[in-house]
């Protein structure tokens, strides 16, 4: 039996960053996307998590940002290096950083608010895909570094889910090798027996 949504599934692939151009999503379909993002499961309605847009020239600044910070932390930059950093948020039309921002609660465990969040991301790459745009998901070392996620906004509280660059890509997507499915699933036959 065949799904449209079942092919589309089984075709879905991420396109390399360096080959995202313009033009991105709309006003209204980054609001399509944003909506398709927040229907993910989420146990107590608690919305733990929040999407920053990276577009135009704040996609510039939050390059230069970044090169200094990796300047302080590696020293003197080599130009290929400090360009990697500048170009960062440059290189697609439309960044959407997905953050997790758990809340307090005393019968729901942060990790769970975590797991909506990146339910949250992979339904925005979907939903990117399905709008006939190339998408990819990254976090970087920005992400585990503490100023370097307050240079991308995030409050100190909260972690990077990851960041989904978005654009129009008119090539075919590298189709890496997926996992064998028959090594990844047993039958349940009791507790584990280490």
């Amino acid at each position: 039996m065949s799904s449209s949504v079942i092919d589309f599934l089984l075709a879905r692939k991420s396109a390399p960053i360096a080959e995202l151009r313009q033009p991105g999503p709309s006003q209204d379909e980054i609001r399509t996307l944003l909506t398709v993002a927040t229907r993910v499961p989420d146990h107590g309605m608690l919305a733990p998590w929040r999407f920053i847009l990276y577009r135009g020239d704040a996609r510039i600044r939050a390059g230069e940002l970044l090169a200094a910070r990796a300047a302080e932390r590696e020293g003197e930059l080599s130009e290929a290096r400090r360009q990697q950093e500048l170009t960062r948020f440059s290189r697609a039309p439309l960044v959407i950083g997905v953050v997790s921002n758990p809340r307090e609660h005393p019968k729901i465990p942060q990790w769970e608010m975590v797991l909506s969040g990146a339910a949250a991301a992979m339904n925005l790459v979907l939903a990117a895909n399905a709008l006939g745009y190339g998408a990819n998901w990254i976090t970087n070392w920005y992400s585990d570094d503490e100023e370097g996620r307050r240079i991308l906004g995030l409050a100190p509280h909260e972690r990077v889910i990851g960041f989904v660059h978005i654009g129009t890509h008119e090539g075919v997507p590298f189709e890496r090798p997926r996992p064998d499915i028959d090594a990844l699933v047993t039958d349940y036959t009791g507790p584990f027996e280490g």
